[in-house]
């Protein structure tokens, strides 16, 4: 499965008539250019877990960076990096999931 299909079915897996309409996920472009991407976790199974942010700088068009602040997984790239900021996302709540 790729990882805006795992995220679609994790997203639908949270929803349950009141979170999605507090919570939910923004994935919007940059004009550096870029992506941007903010999954919220308040009230899931990840809201308390441990994030080791990830910083990772190829070259100047090539990079991404991923957090976790305020109950919000936050992540931003380059143009061409949208899927593996999502696939970080997704590695890290189905390694949550195992625990």
């Amino acid at each position: 499965m790729d990882a805006l299909s795992w995220l679609q079915d994790w997203y639908s897996q949270n929803c349950n008539g009141d979170w999605e309409h507090n919570f939910g996920v923004k994935i919007d472009t940059v004009d550096n250019p870029g992506w941007s991407v903010e999954i919220n976790i308040v009230e899931t199974n990840l809201e308390h877990e441990k994030f080791n942010s990830i910083e990772v700088e190829r070259d100047e068009e090539d990079w991404y960076y991923c957090i976790v602040r305020d109950g919000v997984f936050h992540g931003a790239g380059g143009v061409r990096n949208l899927e593996e900021i999502l696939t970080c996302f997704r590695q890290w709540a189905s390694s949550q999931d195992r625990n």
